[in-house]
């Protein structure tokens, strides 16, 4: 009898490891709000329009300006003024990371018995081993560690000592060691090892993918194959749109992997750009939003994003409940039947009752970001409330306030210039202080800050109770001893 119970017991656990759903996430970088297929986009994306056509479209979604921040947010489910990454991406030299006193997305899905993988860029600090992928809840990881490098040399460079030339070196590791991919295009060799996971997965566990491509962020490169068709474009925007027709194409590729193995069914797609695209020389479009990457405008926010999957249980949708990159992970964990227990306190909200019945967001407040480090624009507008020379931003409802410098607030129509405006409204170059109602004017050109003092002044007195929980900045300056000439030619981790 005992080992009958215990042979039953192990069934039952397998059948409930089983029912579990794979989760892919496919996280696209720097792609902009204006070039997927379904928003106009001059640029064909036949397999992303076809999954969002088959899913839910989530037209009120959020990520951060910069790549470190939002991924940092989908990793931990936390603000980055609680982790210490408020102001801008970390750099190849730099001795930050994500804080290790919050487990990870992948360390809570772990837990929950997923096996999980990391392919592509981390962006989330590696100058000691511990901040490596695999020492953060993934199994396996193939990609590389920095922000940005070239697409088929693999090569990252940054500047170690002001004055002197940028160093440079190989960044891609193959779990924990370096490894040598030169000559094979990006999104390929990403592509080509997700394909390779799916194949050889043990189906008795549920399945982390999490894609983070480096399509499509500069260097502008891509094989000629996939600019067959696009000879209405030229310029940055012609190469742009190649990347993103590979894009496509190899996500098209994996989800045929997925059917192929039988899991497909069973499988929940999430596609989420990490911030707003990079206009004129990075070929990207945000049209007709304000703004682009780097910018708390909307153009550098207001992400592009989907979820797929018979879970779900219903298709053809478009969301415009308030969504945020942090939500993903109390969403994910709650899907995959996993715990928060263990967590730091959470910003993120479960949204999956509004992703898969329609129920009204939970979320009605959203911080985009409060950024000491940039330099104060202005003369401070109130003296008992939030300061507004600092550069943040905030989502009440309908309702957003900007404050300090929030980046360039030009609207960029494709390859044209568009209306140039450096920072704020009618070139007013100390402004400090805007106020949109979104529902209304969700491109931002009617500055409301004076027509409703009463809902500015309670905005910004959400910014200064928000604030006050905010932890220090953490920005050191480069570390020599980060130089690749010193580790073999290689990006990686330099403190023991």
């Amino acid at each position: 009898m005992h080992w009958f119970v215990i042979h039953i017991f192990v069934i039952s656990f397998a059948l409930c490891q089983a029912e579990k759903p794979n989760i892919l996430f496919i996280l696209a970088d720097d792609y902009g709000y204006n070039d997927i297929g379904y928003h106009g986009a001059n640029i064909r994306t036949p397999n992303l329009n076809h999954l969002a056509d088959g899913g839910v479209i989530l037209e009120n979604y959020y990520v951060q300006p910069l790549s470190t921040p939002t991924r940092s947010q989908l990793m931990s489910g936390r603000y980055q003024i609680h982790t210490g990454l408020q102001h801008a991406d970390i750099t190849n030299a730099q001795a930050n990371g994500l804080p290790l006193n919050s487990p990870t997305l992948a360390d809570k899905l772990k837990e929950a018995g997923y096996s999980t993988h990391a392919v592509g860029k981390w962006h989330l600090g590696f100058y000691k081993e511990k901040f490596l992928p695999m020492n953060r809840g993934f199994d396996t990881h193939y990609g590389f560690l920095t922000g940005n490098e070239d697409h088929y040399s693999h090569k990252a460079c940054t500047l170690l000592t002001k004055g002197q030339p940028d160093v440079c070196g190989t960044d891609f590791r193959d779990g924990l060691d370096p490894s040598n991919h030169t000559g094979t295009y990006s999104t390929e060799l990403y592509r080509d090892r997700v394909l390779d996971i799916v194949s050889k997965h043990n189906t008795s566990k549920p399945l982390f993918v999490y894609l983070a491509l480096q399509a499509v962020h500069t260097p502008l490169q891509v094989p000629k194959q996939y600019l067959t068709g696009l000879s209405y474009l030229w310029g940055p925007r012609k190469m742009y749109g190649g990347m993103v027709v590979a894009m496509d194409q190899a996500i098209g590729k994996i989800v045929s992997a997925f059917q192929d193995k039988g899991v497909w069914n069973n499988t929940l797609l999430v596609f989420s750009t990490d911030n707003g695209g990079l206009v004129k020389h990075g070929g990207g479009s945000n049209w007709p939003l304000r703004g682009f990457k780097g910018s708390l405008w909307e153009g550098g926010i207001r992400g592009v994003a989907f979820v797929h999957g018979s879970i779900l249980g219903r298709s053809q949708v478009v969301s415009k409940e308030l969504m945020h990159v942090s939500d993903w992970y109390p969403t994910l964990v709650g899907v995959a039947g996993g715990s928060l227990n263990g967590t730091q306190p959470l910003d993120g909200i479960d949204q999956w009752k509004t992703l898969s019945n329609g129920n009204i967001s939970p979320r009605d407040i959203l911080l985009h970001n409060i950024d000491p480090r940039t330099h104060p624009i202005g003369e401070r507008v109130y003296n008992d409330t939030f300061d507004t020379r600092v550069r943040a931003a905030l989502r009440w409802k309908n309702w957003k306030i900007l404050t300090g410098n929030p980046g360039n607030g030009s609207w960029v129509a494709g390859e044209c210039a568009g209306l140039e405006t450096k920072r704020g409204s009618g070139g007013e170059p100390s402004k400090n202080l805007w106020l949109f109602d979104l529902s209304k004017d969700p491109n931002e050109m009617d500055d409301l800050c004076d027509v409703y003092p009463d809902i500015t002044r309670k905005l910004l007195g959400m910014l200064d109770q928000i604030n006050s929980t905010a932890v220090p900045c953490i920005f050191p300056d480069p570390d020599p001893k980060a130089d690749p000439a010193l580790h073999g030619g290689f990006w990686g981790p330099w403190v023991s």
